[in-house]
């Protein structure tokens, strides 16, 4: 492993003398797969969440497209469901995403220039060890939950719509004695059975017209990153 000097006044010199190249040596590799274990553990829970939400949408189908008596409203449910999950998520990742850019640090300025033949580039220290020192947040709640929707989340909320236009556009996924648009149409009258008890459908409709409207807005919201950090991102 390469070794190198330590700067002058930084955390990797004593009070009382210098380490010697190898102890620093030891304390980057020890810390590396410290911050490693930490970075895979919110990994973890990052798929757990997500799990937990195809368990949720595969859950509500299910119950829902099974039998024509279930309600509508078991759809709009599971898409609540969801984005309380993609809350719980998007915390989940930004403590994620501050492991992992101090794994990358290590990475690409200690390792990398192990492994390849540019010099290293010293002020990462400063950085790493103001993270330490005052850890701090590299992305907001808001672009966490966007970030999140865009890699995931998107597609289980259009699995969700489509399945609750099928719900209330078909005659077959409806009870008995729903009313129709025309006697010989197969579809039903979407904004009549898109009824939430006392709430209108064309209510309802407009509130998950706007609801995906907003969710499409956030997917296509870009968190800027460092450039040459490369493209693979969780």
């Amino acid at each position: 492993m390469a070794s190198f000097e330590p700067l002058p006044g930084s955390e990797l010199t004593s009070h009382h003398s210098a380490r010697s190249p190898a102890e620093v040596t030891t304390i980057i590799v020890h810390y590396y797969r410290g911050e490693m274990a930490r970075m895979s553990s919110w990994r973890a829970r990052l798929d757990q969440t997500s799990n937990w939400a195809i368990t949720v949408t595969a859950a509500m189908l299910s119950v829902s497209l099974s039998t024509p008596t279930s309600h509508h409203g078991v759809l709009l449910f599971a898409m609540v469901l969801v984005l309380l999950l993609l809350f719980i998520e998007a915390r989940r990742y930004r403590f994620f995403d501050v492991y992992r850019d101090r794994v990358r640090l290590v990475e690409k300025h200690y390792l990398g220039s192990f492994f390849g033949s540019e010099p290293a580039h010293r002020p990462w220290q400063d950085v790493l060890s103001q993270s330490l020192k005052h850890p701090q947040f590299n992305i907001t709640a808001f672009g966490a939950m966007c970030r999140r929707l865009r890699r995931n989340y998107i597609w289980m909320f259009l699995i969700l719509l489509l399945a609750w236009l099928l719900k209330i556009s078909s005659s077959l996924l409806q009870p008995a004695g729903a009313a129709t648009a025309d006697a010989h149409a197969p579809y039903i009258d979407m904004i009549a059975s898109a009824q939430l008890g006392p709430i209108p459908g064309w209510a309802v409709l407009g509130g998950v017209a706007a609801f995906y409207a907003f969710l499409g807005w956030m997917s296509r919201q870009r968190i800027t990153r460092d450039e040459d950090d490369g493209s693979v991102h969780v």
